[in-house]
């Protein structure tokens, strides 16, 4: 074997990451840095897998490296041609296999430290998962906490801004966390590519630094965040943050801006609230939306519907170490100032 094999604790050691699982694979999830070089597409995967299931695996191989042979080819005149001897690339598959095999052994050849990842993914996703088992314990955990348009996703970027150390669980799940959370244009990654990239969020971190993190429930949308983490918030000290209404019904305009330029929309995710109020009062909000009454709108949704979730779940979540953070406004410049204060207390 003229390759020889690395472990994923020396991912680090690597100039190139490369994944040559099919797009659909890598789209689910894949190593942080990792670039995508398949030596199957994915339809070519499905016809090779076919061949092995009905035919034989003979033939399935056969047809496998002709396949494989054309695409790593490929690889090397589009993406390889101008990297020097010394270039060092790390190439993984599903479990280890064949695939990152034939596109390891090629390199090797050509002259390069051509290294294939022990146990591909698989193992990856494993350390990925004992990782978000472990790593939230030993986080000294500061948890921003307050009702809907409080501010609170704001004040983590003042925070990061400030020099603060933050964790910023909606970002990494590009969801805001509520019914009307979907971001415009933004699709949320796979559950898996979550956990990959919260590993990768939390190994960045100093563990001997605060770190600022916003109030979440058990799931962002569609993805659910390790039970592990989910206790460590819970028995952190939770900032909850105050602010007029007025003032958040202004930021809460602002924040969702593309709600009001697109109010069907918007008529669309109040639909989903179908089960917890009448069908007089979506329509009543419906109508709002679609007149452009938007401040009454917004007034009616904190006070009719967000206000009364949060004061229920206030008693059961995020109770230890609570000190109330009164915001007279949410603009910038005062998000700002209150974050280089808390950033200088921590």
């Amino acid at each position: 074997m003229l390759f020889k094999a690395a472990t994923v604790a020396q991912l680090s050691q690597f100039d190139e990451i490369i994944d040559v699982r099919t797009p659909a694979e890598f789209a689910e999830d894949h190593i942080p840095g990792a670039i995508n070089c398949p030596v199957m597409s994915d339809e070519e995967r499905v016809r090779v897998g076919t061949l092995y299931k009905q035919v034989s695996p003979f033939e399935a191989r056969k047809v496998g490296a002709a396949i494989a042979a054309r695409n790593i080819a490929r690889h090397l005149d589009e993406q390889f041609a101008l990297h020097p001897k010394s270039w060092r690339p790390l190439v993984y598959c599903w479990r280890g296999g064949q695939r990152s095999g034939s596109m390891a052994i090629i390199l090797a050849q050509i002259g390069w430290a051509a290294h294939q990842l022990q146990g591909g993914y698989k193992t990856y996703r494993h350390q990925v998962l004992d990782e978000l088992a472990t790593l939230p314990a030993q986080l000294d955990l500061r948890v921003v906490g307050g009702p809907t348009g409080s501010g609170k996703s704001r004040l983590l970027h003042a925070l990061a801004a400030s020099g603060a150390q933050v964790l910023d669980l909606e970002q990494l799940a590009a969801h805001r966390g509520s019914v009307l959370g979907g971001l415009p244009d933004a699709v949320q990654p796979s559950q898996k590519r979550f956990d990959s990239l919260l590993a990768d969020a939390i190994k960045r971190l100093d563990p001997t630094r605060p770190v600022f993190i916003e109030a979440e429930s058990k799931k962002i949308g569609f993805v659910a965040l390790p039970e592990a983490l989910f206790a460590r918030m819970h028995a952190s000290p939770c900032l909850q943050v105050e602010a007029p209404l007025a003032a958040r019904v202004a930021f809460l305009k602002q924040d969702y801006s593309f709600y009001l330029a697109e109010p069907e929309r918007l008529v669309t995710q109040l639909g989903f609230l179908r089960n917890v109020h009448s069908k007089a009062q979506l329509d009543a909000w419906y109508a709002m939306a679609r007149g452009g009454d938007f401040d009454t709108l917004v007034s009616e949704l904190l006070l009719n519907h967000y206000d009364p979730l949060y004061r229920r779940s206030q008693g059961k979540h995020y109770t230890a170490g609570q000190q109330a953070l009164a915001l007279p406004a949410l603009d910038d410049a005062t998000l700002a100032d209150v974050a280089r204060q808390l950033a200088q207390a921590s």
